[in-house]
């Protein structure tokens, strides 16, 4: 419900409205005939029924790669991607969720009043029963004058426009208008809602589109913001014939992650980022990009995870598929960007959403084909952890920012939430952890204190060079908008409180800061880890018993067999192996030997 998707009206010069496949699940049929079906799953792999914008019954639109005659492999995990270039994707996406989840957020446990929820076999709702009514202002016709369409989708269509009073008199003006008659359900009336509340709370930065107004009348709803003339990123990457320079691309990949890094910050995840949904201002070569459509946005708390399945196919998150996820997947949305960017091909292909599906869950991109190797060690290295499939060892976007590839002193790099999120858990181990942990952070390059360095900084240090619980909060509230009070990301400072009678360093924040699981996905990780063991064994190491140590990792006694090997048996102190392990955590799923 973005600003602009699906087929573009001819003639028109920006604001295409966006060809999107999206993947959506719910557990509750919402009773709108127009959203795309359900996926359903078959051995854990999901696959998509025919969309009436995309039926098996007719000829694929997209050319097959295969000679004529020749079918793929029915592997799903091919050794290389297919060299296609990027073309025009999917049908429009449905931001349709949970019913009960999303309305649950809005309304609490309280009874909606527009009437009955559908329940979970998907009882149609009554549109003539649903309150429509938003409470936005009732006179657009007197504040803006409509122009021409631009775009059209399937629950709206853009229009640019003139602001006839106001602020805005005279300005140029992009409005989605989306049909009331289409809200047929509760969901869709929540979405639009959402969509606007997104718009409004998110503020203020230079790469988001700006949202000026939203109006309503009896028929539809006016959501009016910036018009940008520059078309989209899709079409630029089609103009250079399917893929960047390394240093173009480098421009492009900036922009993204500096708008994903304060969405995310914000408590926001976009869930459809995609070439198609940066547009940039005007048509000059330099001209700055704006992300649009937050239609499948939506507000989370640091600790949340979702579990609704969004997105479009080429772009979705392996862990969105597996019905958990968080800020982590537009990462990898980012991952996919600048692979294409780069080689022109995309790196998860198939000739069905499933067949993408399966290969995003089980296959790896492809670096060795033309023209990877004569892209940079530092761009391979930046797309691959980017695209790594556990979500844990991928970059942040503030930490992307940092990245040997993108790398430059003078750029300002944003605060990450992740450090927060990682201070509270450090807090809460247990001594023993926190050896370990600051043994590790003893072993970190200088391209790893780049970023520490960087959100130390943020943070700014009292004179004496330390922080504290206040350093922590007022960071967060430097940075604040609407978007972060609706999202509650505010409320993680409740859970450092311990902080709030101590001041840390710089060498405790380093360790209080430091992801094992990112270091685990560096090609150096064993070097790493045998420098820290060498300081933990001068510092923290020492006896530990299998009970203490099943404590530590709270695991109870059936995970004791696996434990013994952690300990040596000339001092009973952890090894090698058992200090790796112990950063990394376990759990007995992956600890015990399956049953054979």
């Amino acid at each position: 419900m973005g600003q602009c998707y699906g087929k573009t009206v001819p003639g028109a010069g920006s604001h295409r409205q966006q060809n999107t496949t999206t993947i959506i699940d719910t557990s509750a049929g919402d009773g709108d005939g127009s959203r795309t079906p359900l996926p359903s799953f078959a051995n854990g792999i999901p696959s998509v029924k025919n969309t009436p914008a995309r039926s098996s019954s007719h000829a694929s639109p997209w050319p097959s790669p295969y000679p004529h005659g020749v079918n793929p492999s029915p592997s799903p995990a091919r050794a290389s991607t297919p060299k296609r270039f990027f073309r025009r994707p999917f049908p429009p996406p449905s931001p349709a969720k949970h019913i009960r989840e999303s309305l649950a957020k809005r309304l609490g446990k309280a009874k909606p009043k527009e009437g009955p929820i559908p329940e979970e076999h998907g009882v149609e709702t009554d549109s003539q029963s649903l309150d429509k009514s938003f409470g936005y202002s009732k006179n657009f016709g007197a504040k803006y004058e409509l122009g021409k369409e631009v775009g059209r989708g399937h629950f709206g269509h853009t229009c640019s426009a003139r602001a006839k009073k106001g602020d805005l008199k005279d300005q140029p003006v992009a409005v989605k208008i989306i049909s009331k008659s289409k809200m047929t359900s509760a969901i869709a009336i929540e979405d639009v809602r959402r969509e606007v509340k997104l718009l409004k709370a998110l503020s203020g930065h230079k790469h988001l589109i700006k949202f000026h107004d939203a109006c309503e009348d009896a028929n539809n709803v006016y959501i009016v913001m910036e018009l940008c003339e520059g078309g989209e990123l899709l079409d630029r990457i089609l103009s250079r014939g399917g893929r960047y320079t390394e240093e173009d691309a480098k421009a492009i990949v900036l922009q993204i992650l500096s708008v994903a890094a304060f969405c995310h910050l914000q408590g926001v995840v976009h869930r459809d980022l995609k070439p198609e949904n940066f547009l940039f201002t005007s048509r000059s070569e330099d001209a700055d990009m704006k992300l649009i459509d937050f239609g499948l946005s939506d507000f989370i708390r640091p600790e949340e995870r979702l579990n609704d399945i969004v997105g479009s196919a080429y772009y979705v998150a392996p862990e969105v598929l597996h019905r958990s996820y968080s800020v982590e997947a537009d990462i990898w949305s980012i991952g996919v960007i600048t692979y294409i960017l780069l080689c022109g091909s995309r790196p998860f292909w198939a000739r069905t959403e499933s067949g993408i599906f399966r290969t995003v869950l089980r296959a790896d991109p492809n670096f060795d084909d033309l023209p990877w190797p004569s892209v940079s060690p530092e761009g391979k290295d930046f797309v691959k952890r980017l695209l790594n499939k556990d979500y844990r060892k991928r970059m942040t976007a503030a930490q992307a920012l940092t990245h040997p590839w993108l790398r430059d002193e003078s750029r300002p790099i944003p605060l990450d939430i992740l450090i927060y999120k990682l201070v509270k858990s450090y807090l809460h181990a247990t001594p023993f952890k926190r050896a370990a942990v600051k043994a590790l952070s003893k072993a970190l390059t200088d391209d790893q204190l780049v970023y520490l360095r960087a959100q130390f900084r943020l943070l700014e240090p009292n004179r004496d060079g330390h922080v504290s619980l206040d350093n922590f909060k007022m960071a967060l509230a430097r940075h604040a908008t609407d978007a972060m009070r609706e999202s509650r990301v505010l409320d993680i400072i409740h859970t450092m409180e311990p902080l709030a009678y101590r001041k840390m360093d710089f060498e405790e924040f380093c360790a209080a800061a430091t992801s094992t699981y990112q270091l685990e996905a560096l090609d150096g990780w064993e070097d790493i880890a045998c420098a820290a063991f060498e300081h933990f064994e001068s510092e923290g190491n020492r006896v530990i018993s299998i009970e203490e140590l099943a404590r530590e990792l709270n695991l109870g006694p059936s995970a004791y067999s696996v434990l013994r090997d952690w300990i040596r048996n000339t001092d009973g102190k952890l090894s090698l192996l058992g200090y790796t392990k112990f950063l990394h955590g376990v759990t007995l799923r992956s600890s015990l030997p399956r049953p054979r």
